[in-house]
This record gives C-alpha cells, sequence and structure tokens, in this order.
C-alpha cells in the first residue's frame, strides 16, 4: 500500500518488502550483466579485429534490436506475464554469454550474440518497467525507480573497469561464464516473485496493428506526446555529446586521459546524488515540471562546457549534468507508470526505447562529422538547444490549465 501523505517515502522502506526487494535485486543484477556484457563485448571485438569499425559493429548490433524489434517486444509484454518474460530473456541471455566462449575466435558470431544479447533485453527491459506499478503505490513509484537506478550506476562506475580487469586476469572465457552467472541469479530471483496478476491486452486488430499501438498512443495522448518529442530532441543530443566528451577535455580544456576520467567521475557523483536529492524532494508522484527541467538544466550545462575553457567549472557543470541525467531519467519513467494503462504500457514503454536509440544513433552518426566541419563547440552549443528545446515542451505543457 502507498505510504501516508506525510511520510517521506524511502528506498529502504521498500526494501524492506519482499517483493519489491526481489524485482530490485533481478533488475539490479541483470542490469549489471548487461553491464558486463557490453564492456566485454567490445574488448573482445577489439582484441580479434584491432580496429574501430569492429568496435563500431558491436554498438550497432546493440542498437539495432531495440530499432526492430520493439513494437514487438511491447505487444508481447503487454500480452503474456511480465515476470515470465523477464525470466525468458534473462534465461536466454545467460545461454548466449556462456556460449560466446565457444565461438569468440569469429567475428560474425560475436556480432550474432551481442545482437540477440541486445534482443533479449528489449523485451526485459519494458517487462520490468511495466511490472514496477504492480509492486508498489503511485506515489512510490518515484523512489521504487531511484533505487534501481542507483544500482544500476553504482554497477557502471564498478562493473565497467572490473569487467577489463577480469578479461585481463582470466581470459575472456571467464568473464562471459561470470555473465552467464549473473543473468542466471536474475532468473532465479523472479521465480520466486509473486506478482498480482495484470489485465492482459486483448489482440482484435492483427499482431502488426497492435504492436504498433505504442507510436500511435504517444501521438495521440498529449503528455506522451510531449514526452516523446522531448525524449528524441535530448537523444539527438545525447549520442554525440557523450561520445565526443573526450575531444571536448582534449582540446578545450587540456586535460590528457587521467583529467578525462575525473570528469566521467563528477558525471557519476551527480548521477549518484540525483536519486537521493529526488526522492527527498518530491515524496511522493513526479510531474512533467520536474522531468522537463532536468533536460533545462543538462541543456544550460552544455552551454557551459562549450564556452569553458577551466577543467574545475567543466567538473562541477558534469556533475549537474550527472544529476540532471538522473533526475530526468526517474522523473520520466515514473510519470509514464503512472500516466499509461496497465493493458498499454508495455508498448508505450517500446516505442519510447525505441524513439531514444533511434535518436541516439543519428546522433553518433552525425556528431563526429559535425565536429570535424564545425567544431567541437559548435557541437556543444547545437546539443545545448536541442535539450533547451526538449524542455520548452515540457513547460508548455505545464502552462496548459487542460494538461492531466
Amino acid at each position: 500500500m502507498p505510504a501516508a501523505e506525510h511520510d517521506r517515502i524511502t528506498v529502504r522502506a521498500l526494501l524492506a518488502r519482499p517483493g519489491y526487494r526481489r524485482w530490485w535485486a533481478a533488475a539490479a543484477i541483470s542490469r549489471a550483466g548487461d553491464v558486463l556484457a557490453g564492456v566485454t563485448l567490445l574488448l573482445l571485438v577489439l582484441d580479434r579485429t584491432g580496429s574501430g569499425t569492429g568496435v563500431a559493429g558491436v554498438v550497432i548490433a546493440d542498437v539495432l534490436p531495440v530499432l526492430l524489434l520493439a513494437p514487438l517486444a511491447g505487444i508481447v509484454v503487454d500480452r503474456w506475464p511480465r515476470r515470465r518474460i523477464m525470466i525468458a530473456a534473462d534465461l536466454v541471455r545467460a545461454v548466449l554469454a556462456a556460449t560466446l566462449p565457444l565461438v569468440d575466435a569469429h567475428v560474425f558470431a560475436i556480432y550474432a550474440i551481442a545482437f540477440a544479447l541486445s534482443a533479449a533485453a528489449v523485451f526485459f527491459n519494458p517487462a520490468a518497467n511495466s511490472l514496477l506499478p504492480a509492486l508498489v503505490g503511485e506515489r512510490e513509484l518515484v523512489a521504487a525507480n531511484s533505487g534501481v537506478w542507483t544500482m544500476a550506476i553504482i554497477a557502471q562506475i564498478a562493473l565497467a573497469p572490473l569487467a577489463g580487469v577480469l578479461a585481463a586476469a582470466a581470459g575472456f572465457a571467464v568473464a562471459f561464464w561470470v555473465n552467464a552467472a549473473s543473468f542466471a541469479a536474475s532468473a532465479v530471483l523472479l521465480a520466486g516473485l509473486a506478482v498480482p496478476g495484470h489485465r492482459a491486452a486483448a489482440i482484435s486488430r492483427g499482431w502488426l496493428r497492435d504492436s504498433l499501438d505504442g507510436a500511435r498512443l504517444l501521438v495521440a495522448d498529449r503528455l506522451l506526446r510531449a514526452l516523446a518529442a522531448a525524449q528524441l530532441l535530448a537523444a539527438l543530443s545525447a549520442g554525440a555529446i557523450s561520445a565526443l566528451l573526450v575531444v571536448l577535455a582534449r582540446e578545450r580544456l587540456g586535460l590528457g586521459p587521467q583529467g578525462f576520467g575525473w570528469l566521467l567521475a563528477a558525471i557519476a557523483v551527480g548521477a549518484v546524488a540525483g536519486p537521493v536529492l529526488l526522492t527527498r524532494a518530491l515524496r511522493g508522484r513526479a510531474g512533467p515540471n520536474v522531468v522537463f527541467a532536468a533536460f533545462g538544466l543538462r541543456g544550460l550545462v552544455n552551454v557551459l562546457l562549450a564556452v569553458t575553457t577551466w577543467p574545475l567549472l567543466a567538473a562541477a557543470s558534469l556533475l549537474l549534468y550527472g544529476l540532471g541525467t538522473s533526475t530526468g531519467t526517474i522523473a520520466f519513467t515514473s510519470l509514464v507508470q503512472t500516466h499509461t494503462d496497465e493493458t498499454v504500457r508495455g508498448r508505450v514503454f517500446a516505442a519510447l526505447d525505441s524513439l531514444f536509440q533511434a535518436g541516439r544513433l543519428v546522433s553518433l552518426l552525425l556528431g563526429g562529422l559535425l565536429a570535424d566541419a564545425l567544431g567541437i563547440t559548435a557541437v556543444y552549443l547545437l546539443g545545448s538547444a536541442l535539450l533547451l528545446a526538449a524542455a520548452a515542451c515540457g513547460f508548455a505543457l505545464a502552462r496548459d490549465p487542460r494538461r492531466r
């Protein structure tokens, strides 16, 4: 049951409940597995090919399944028990990770497994996001999402370098077996999760038309339309901005690898602090203003990054960027969960995932070209303009007295 209005809802209080605790642990372990798989795959392909083009192939294999399978994943998540979908996705990934050492001499086989790992995640992620509202109350969703987001960031910070150390010290095979064990552990936790039944979507117009309902809902619903537009604008900024931070560090700030590492650490500190501050500030539901203010904060940070040559100011700005990213993501997810009916929630999340990855891919492809043609400052100013435009979508909605 939701906490009383006057009580502050905390992640610690939610973790005292067996249902949320199992979901949280399974989601955290599964996302840790994603980190291990992603880093180890990149290192493996670089080792086998020795080329940046080969590494780019892994990135493409990671993004393509979202673009191709998200509509199908959405209807599957809305049609079948979400816990079982998550278990199936974890077991598939466990088998794939355990199998990879047997074929790691063949680059195209590595790409195929990378594609399949990402495809399984396309089903797992919307199922996890759609299942959570069945385990906690509406006012508890911000804290509940904060819990898993915090663990995901900690996993990224700790496991990304650990994956490299493990691969170097014990070999790629051991790294992938550890990865397989993480997915299997997540499946075991989910197997013991008691979940209330959900109202399944009725397929009345065929799989193809029903699978596209997520996109139709994003267009038809005013709030979802604003969120989708902002998501796309932010994605068009985020891909290039993230990838080119190393260039900014060298060309504008005069930093080497160690200095670049400190910039990444500043983002991580902000990203971890964000959930704590958000749960203390909101004490309940997240509204559209929180989501879009976070986009605006990141846009202003990009302006500072574009014009400053002071490393300390850049690091402080990136701390705010990390805070804006984490608070915005948690508020965005919580808002979609509360705003959408459970019979279409999977399709809405899948459509939003597809939109984000499409924008991110375009941003990655164009970012380097624009940096070469216009310079890194222009790219960051353009990224800022896109994020501020995303914020404007939300503030226009907030001024509308008819908003939900």
